[in-house]
């Protein structure tokens, strides 16, 4: 008599294999929908920030004669920026990016190519800073992909933290290649070519990243009890921290012209600035590929102590060697410390400023940024007059300190560390 219990078949299920995952974090970030597309876009747009104040300066300087005209227009234009920035930040808060960055953007280029007419047609140097007061316009094409990754990463901490390295980096590159490419079609072509193709570049970077609208965040009306966000709990000490960082920058560039210039070697001084990019550059790339550890208030005295140690390296190298080569070398190194500053300073940013107004939270950041970088512009130039360009890279190891200490502050007031 047959069996009747059903004979059981062990069946395998073998699963299907899994694609592999990307080798990096940025290859992984890159696969968000739509995260490509804005990217590409901002990148373009934000190119000519490297551009506009070289090309300026060079167009002015070359048609006009006069190098202290030509300072003295641009540093109108980044004056104005900063005052008129943390304004343009909120509007785009409040109606949108696509809404607001468009139709500013499309202001700046009318004043670029104002400026352009004006330096042409030879019209009255009065002209010149009405004409590039319209640069206020720009708007802060950083902080709206940063936004953007913000909302498209929110609860993922690692990821935003690798987001925020990458953007970090790409404008530490847009630095570093900008003044190059203005200065090659400013000199191969004509002097205003600098400023024409910048102006193009920003309007058709724009116009592709305010077009990603799947990606934008939502905007966030404005009520009655909405504060700025220099009223947010740890922003004042924090944006003074920014300011400070700002002389850094601002002291170290008018210095190490000035030191070249002593060597007989002013046409290097491009050249040796760029290396204290390239090592912020590559800096930011390795850090944002690492996971952070510990909460980013904790880090950023980190960070800032040791951007003062380093910047005492281009200060010993002009002191006990006295040769460029040495000079960029330090540089190089020094940079090292300044994309992971500036990283965890915007995260901090990001977390003391509600979402409804984090455009012009990381707006008002840069306007530190920018009002350090004149500041610091004024002392280092004070400085080399009156000690000679090797005493005067004190100045920017004396920003250092202060940012350490401001660092200090903000975290010895914040309860939560956070």
């Amino acid at each position: 008599m047959p069996d009747a219990t059903p004979s059981t078949t062990t069946s395998t299920i073998i699963a299907a294999p899994s694609p592999p995952a990307p080798k990096t974090t940025y290859a992984r970030l890159f696969t968000l929908p739509g995260a490509r597309a804005f990217t590409l876009g901002n990148l373009i747009a934000r190119f000519p920030q490297g551009m506009f104040s070289i090309s300026a300066v060079i167009m002015i300087s070359g048609t006009r004669g006069s190098y202290a005209l030509a300072g003295a227009v641009t540093a109108t234009g980044l004056v104005a920026n900063a005052v008129v920035g943390p304004w343009t930040a909120r509007l785009v808060d409040r109606y949108g990016q696509a809404r607001i960055a468009v139709p500013a953007t499309a202001v700046s280029a009318c004043g670029s190519l104002a400026l352009l007419l004006c330096v042409r047609f030879e019209a009255p140097d009065w002209t010149l800073f009405a004409a590039y007061l319209a640069s206020a316009a720009t708007p802060n094409t950083g902080g709206m992909s940063r936004a953007r990754w913000a909302h498209l990463l929110k609860g993922d901490a690692d990821a935003l933290h690798t987001a925020n390295s990458f953007e970090q980096a790409a404008d530490e590159l847009c630095y570093m290649l900008g003044p190059v490419v203005a200065a090659f079609l400013c000199g191969s072509l004509l002097p205003e070519a600098g400023t024409l193709v910048s102006a193009v570049l920003m309007v058709t970077g724009v116009l592709i990243f305010a077009a990603q609208r799947a990606t934008e965040p939502p905007p966030h009306a404005r009520t009655e009890a909405t504060k700025t966000p220099l009223r947010a709990r740890g922003m004042p000490p924090l944006l003074i921290a920014f300011l400070a960082m700002g002389a850094i920058f601002g002291s170290l560039e008018v210095v190490t012209v000035a030191f070249a210039d002593a060597q007989g070697h002013k046409v290097w001084a491009g050249g040796i600035l760029a290396l204290q990019a390239a090592g912020s550059c590559a800096a930011g790339l390795v850090f944002g590929a690492t996971k952070p550890t510990g909460p980013a208030g904790r880090r950023h005295p980190m960070c800032v102590a040791a951007m003062s140690v380093l910047m005492t390296l281009p200060l010993l190298a002009a002191a006990l060697t006295g040769s460029l080569l040495a000079l960029g070398g330090a540089l190089l190194i020094a940079g090292m410390a300044t994309a992971p500053t500036m990283v965890t300073g915007m995260t901090l940013v990001q977390q003391r400023t509600p979402a409804s107004q984090l455009n012009e939270g990381m707006t008002l950041a840069v306007t530190g940024l920018l009002g350090g970088i004149a500041c610091g512009s004024a002392a280092g130039g004070a400085a080399v007059e009156h000690w000679g360009p090797t005493a005067a890279y004190t100045v920017p190891v004396a920003a250092a300190v202060t940012a350490l200490l401001l660092s200090l502050y903000g975290y010895v007031r914040r309860p939560d560390r956070q």
